[in-house]
Formats: structure tokens, sequence, C-alpha cells
């Protein structure tokens, strides 16, 4: 009952002020970092390159997945309905708003998000950050932003890339294998997707989760204990708190969309 005394629960308030405080501090650097980092471009480039090409695989394995069950589920509920020539356009339009930006941000945060969390973790516990910091390296503009701004730019590439192997997907599975007519298939996406609301939604859901689940990894890795067990709680630390905030931004950005 200790921990309810008045002083345990200010300490603990004033605690997570701290903290936030120090995130808002922490994101303001980053963004301000924007010229820097693209002075140094092949920075960014090779980051692109580790956390895109490297994600990549299990983006398109899983898109492709989704648009296979999706394409099987829609059918038999489109069909009830006498709707099944709009397979296309419900796959299309679930992938593009939702799934698309949804599902590539919870991969992103699992593959790249921890292993940004854990190289920066294991940098600090072998204290090179500490000697940048002696050598006027500032470790913000050279470890950290090149690796934000990268996450930015890859992940709306990454969603693009699994909604369009999830269309493939249904189109597979609607098409070739139930038997949907493929001139209808193709018409419907054709005629009902808004490049403005509906891929224009996406692409802006994507960018907004690009950045909140690569900052959350970053920080958690530069926040993270110089010791093992400290990066492995940090790394865990990445997934949990990057998949909520997904998901919290994801109805709040829904929200939004659907009233403004």
């Amino acid at each position: 009952m200790s921990w309810y005394q008045p002083k345990n629960i200010g300490f603990a308030v004033r605690s997570h002020l701290d903290a936030m405080g120090y995130a808002a501090r922490l994101f303001g650097r980053l963004l301000a970092t924007v010229g820097y980092a693209f002075k140094r471009s092949v920075l960014v480039r090779d980051q692109i390159h580790f956390l895109g090409n490297y994600s990549l695989p299990i983006i398109t394995v899983a898109g492709l997945f989704v648009g296979f069950v999706f394409g099987l589920q829609g059918y038999y509920v489109l069909k009830r309905y006498g709707s099944a020539e709009s397979l296309g356009l419900m796959v299309t339009l679930s992938l593009l708003r939702e799934l698309g930006p949804v599902v590539s941000a919870l991969l992103f945060a699992g593959r790249a998000g921890t292993s940004l969390t854990a190289e920066i973790g294991l940098m600090k516990a072998g204290e090179q950050i500490s000697v940048m910091e002696m050598m006027a390296v500032d470790p913000i503009e050279r470890v950290l932003a090149p690796r934000f701004w990268a996450g930015v730019i890859t992940m709306p590439l990454l969603a693009a890339m699994f909604s369009a192997t999830g269309v493939i997907g249904g189109w597979v599975v609607g098409v070739l294998m139930i038997g949907v007519d493929g001139g209808a298939f193709w018409s419907q996406i054709q005629g009902g997707v808004d490049v403005f609301q509906d891929l224009g939604n996406g692409v802006i859901k994507s960018f907004v989760f690009g950045v909140a689940v690569t900052f959350i990894a970053l920080l958690q890795g530069y926040n993270a204990q110089a010791t093992p067990e400290g990066v492995a709680k940090a790394t865990t630390r990445t997934v949990v708190m990057a998949s909520l905030t997904v998901l919290g931004l994801d109805f709040i950005l829904t929200a939004m969309m659907f009233t403004i």
C-alpha cells in the first residue's frame, strides 16, 4: 500500500511528464535535422536499403495471403447479395483504406522497428554513442536522423507494395480459382476507387504510421539501459508501444477522414 502514498504518486506523475517532455524535445530535434540528413543522402539511402529491402519479402508475402483471404471471404459474402462482380472493388478499398497501411505498419514495427531499437541500444551499450559525444559529433544528427527519415520514406512504399500484392492475391482467388469475370473485377476497381479519397487517405495513414513507428523505435533504443537486459526490454517495448500507437492513430485518422 506504500505505492499509494502521495509522494510516490507525485514522483510517478513527474517521471512520466519528464519522459513525455524528453520525447517531445527529441522529436523536435529530429524534425529539425531534415536539412542535415539529406545533405548526407548516402546515409539515408543506406538506411532505406536496410529498412525497405529487408522488409520487402515479409510485406509482399503477407499482402499476398491477405489478398487470398479477402478474395475468398469477400466472394461468399457478396454472392449472398448478387454482387460477386464487386469483389475487386471490395478487396481494393479494404487494402487501400485500412489493411494496407495498418498491417504494413505492424509488420514494419516487428521487423524494422525492433532492428532499429536493437542497433541503437547495442551502440549505446558498446559506448559508441558516448565516443561520438566526446568527439563533438552529434549522435542525433549522425545516427538517429538518417534512420528516422529513412523509415518515414520507406513506410509508404511498403504499404503500397502490400496493397498491390493484396489486390493481385484477390484477383488470383476471385478470377482464376473461383471464376469471377476478370473484366468486371478490374472495371469495378477502375470505376470505384477515388485517387484522392481512397489512395490519398491510405498514403497519409502510412506516412503518419511511419513517423510514429520509427520514432518510437529510435526513442526506445536511445533510452535503453546499456546492458543486454536493457536492450531486450527496449526491443519488447518498441513492438508493444508501436503496435498500440498504430491502432490508436488508425482510429483517429479514420474518424477525421470520414467526418471532415
